[in-house]
């Protein structure tokens, strides 16, 4: 496990509410299965525009970088249905995720509640949470349409999330593997967990996504999510 970046002192023992980001935190960078959503984005955004496959690329992660989401941008620049957009780069295959029993035990010995905040669809997440087999250990999915469609970052889709559920940040915890999703939560007083990549597998990111590691906002790091967390259990 990576926790040994400098640490802002914040600790789990008033923590009550988990919240858990879904891909490439909950299941292992190394899988990939966002590639099989990133292609179906550069599709999509390719037919949409009716550009060539390389400048749809670029748009992709131009809004991807600029908007929190490839679809925010679409929606803001081309007026795109966003259920049209969700239902077309979700259709993917989830056989790659893998059951992760000892994941799932390490996230059920967690006192208190536990949530997923997600800038997919809850259909995703729920095909995700059913294929890793632990989708009963959370009490709800708030995803990009309780958000109102504007994604993480952006501060109004997390107090959405607190006030909807109830969260008192002070008493909460969050776990991210992107570290710009975390400033706000850590500003509102959350706990903050940054999940990176296990270092001795290949994974497919940008260079800006893996930055934030030592970053102020960012607590703890870990690049093992389920050792991290059955370590909480024993402190």
């Amino acid at each position: 496990m990576t926790d040994a970046l400098p640490k802002t002192g914040r600790s789990f023992a008033d923590v009550e509410t988990w919240v858990f980001d879904l891909d490439n935190t909950l299941y292992p960078h190394h899988v990939n299965l966002w590639q099989q959503v990133d292609g179906r984005i550069r599709d999509y955004v390719a037919n949409a525009l009716n550009v060539p496959p390389e400048e749809a690329f670029r748009i992709q992660k131009d809004y991807y970088k600029r908007f929190g989401t490839t679809m925010r941008g679409m929606m803001s620049e081309h007026g795109i249905s966003a259920d049209d957009f969700l239902a077309y780069v979700h259709r993917i295959d989830h056989s790659p995720l893998q059951p992760n029993p000892a994941m799932g035990a390490a996230i059920a010995a967690l006192p208190g509640r536990k949530l997923i905040l997600t800038n997919g669809s809850t259909d995703h997440a729920g095909k995700v949470l059913a294929r890793l087999g632990f989708a009963d250990h959370f009490e709800a999915v708030f995803d990009i349409v309780a958000a109102e469609l504007e994604p993480k970052p952006a501060p109004r889709t997390y107090r959405r999330f607190l006030d909807r559920h109830r969260v008192d940040p002070a008493r909460a915890a969050m776990f991210e593997d992107l570290a710009r999703n975390l400033v706000v939560p850590h500003g509102l007083g959350m706990t903050t967990v940054l999940v990176v990549p296990d270092g001795t597998r290949e994974v497919i990111r940008e260079d800006w996504e893996m930055e934030g590691r030592d970053a102020p906002h960012v607590d703890h790091v870990t690049d093992d999510l389920a050792g991290f967390l059955v370590g909480l259990g024993a402190q």
